[in-house]
């Protein structure tokens, strides 16, 4: 019994010192929300303003060939929250009210699709030209092109989407 009971503390123990670590040895970087596009995206930095035009669909093309196609993660994440407030500028019921009132003046023939977790975003973003998408810095997969915001990326001091 006091084997058991000594292994259970040293287990626990153990995770408090992980989870403290994990808690308070977090980067900067870890609280930013990077601007991802498909690599084939002929973009790699931009305003945020320009990025505010893509995002509530002013901008509709990225060239001739290459349609804009807006990927927005779902309520209650915590990225479409940061994008929102500093991007859209919006409250969740604004947001749709503004898709829906494009769309009813055909200014747009869709609302952005919603992707429900990083590991969708991963996959549609490398996987669809012309595809940008908003995420957590830190569950940037491989084969996405990270965009430079007002010249700064994720991590670096005044980045603009935190």
């Amino acid at each position: 019994m006091r084997k058991i009971s000594f292994l259970f503390g040293s287990l626990l123990l153990t995770l408090t010192m992980a989870l403290t670590t994990a808690a308070f040895g977090q980067t900067s970087k870890s609280a930013d929300i990077a601007v991802v596009v498909n690599p084939d995206t002929p973009v790699a930095e931009m305003s945020l303003a320009d990025v505010r035009k893509v995002f509530l669909g002013e901008r509709q093309y990225w060239n001739s060939k290459m349609p804009v196609i807006l990927l927005v993660r779902a309520p209650v994440a915590k990225e479409r929250d940061v994008v929102l407030r500093i991007i859209y500028q919006m409250s969740e019921s604004q947001f749709k009210q503004f898709w829906v009132a494009k769309i009813f003046r055909s200014e747009a023939v869709s609302a952005p699709k919603i992707v429900y977790s990083s590991d969708m975003t991963n996959q549609l973003v490398s996987a669809v030209p012309g595809s940008i998408a908003f995420m957590d810095a830190k569950s940037i997969g491989p084969g996405l092109k990270v965009i430079k915001i007002d010249g700064r990326l994720p991590g670096e001091a005044g980045y603009p989407l935190r």
